[in-house]
């Protein structure tokens, strides 16, 4: 399997196998303080922020840094809508993880609502949720391509020493040379 098969693989996962349903939300009358409150009860950097049940905004860690506390404003007296980040950038549930991808680096966000076709908030992927199911799948290939690597002789490098060989074997998780391999068997 090539390394864009792999990648291909990865990338064609429905968002809705990543994303994190029941996102944290505000309303958008709320205050910064209870948004915050809520971020912390559920340990997120961001909450949605809705107007009539429907996502308007969002408001993050980062807009608390710059547009209140850099500002020595009271979290207290500022409402969310005030200081939420729109447009509202969202996605489908049956997207791909290759399309939240290009939509977060395109619009640079790291947090896209996910919203079915009322346009109701049913779940959130983050960019944190793409990199761990990479890695996952990553880690899944490598150790399919360990089980599955032909132990005949090989063109390549010497895991142990170094030297180009094209008798090597595969043993014991490494390509061995015939000296290293008589080595192997010595000990």
């Amino acid at each position: 399997m090539k390394q864009s098969d792999n990648m291909d693989f990865e990338t064609r996962i429905p968002v809705r196998e990543v994303m994190k349903l029941h996102p944290t939300t505000i309303d958008a009358h709320a205050t910064t303080a209870e948004a915050a409150l809520a971020m912390c009860r559920d340990e997120v950097g961001s909450c949605i922020v809705l107007q009539n049940n429907l996502p308007i905004g969002i408001v993050t860690e980062e807009d608390f840094n710059c547009k209140i506390m850099a500002l020595d404003k009271k979290p207290g007296e500022v409402f969310v809508k005030e200081v939420m980040s729109t447009p509202l950038i969202t996605i489908g549930a049956d997207a791909t993880i290759a399309e939240a991808a290009r939509m977060m680096s395109q619009s640079r966000v790291r947090r896209l609502p996910v919203v079915n076709g009322d346009q109701k908030v049913i779940g959130i992927i983050t960019v944190r949720d793409i990199l761990s199911i990479a890695t996952e799948m990553n880690e899944i290939m490598s150790d399919l391509i360990v089980i599955n690597r032909v132990q005949d002789y090989n063109d390549g490098v010497c895991d142990r020493c170094g030297s180009l060989s094209d008798e090597l074997r595969y043993i014991d998780n490494q390509n061995l040379c015939p000296i290293c391999r008589d080595e192997e068997s010595i000990v």
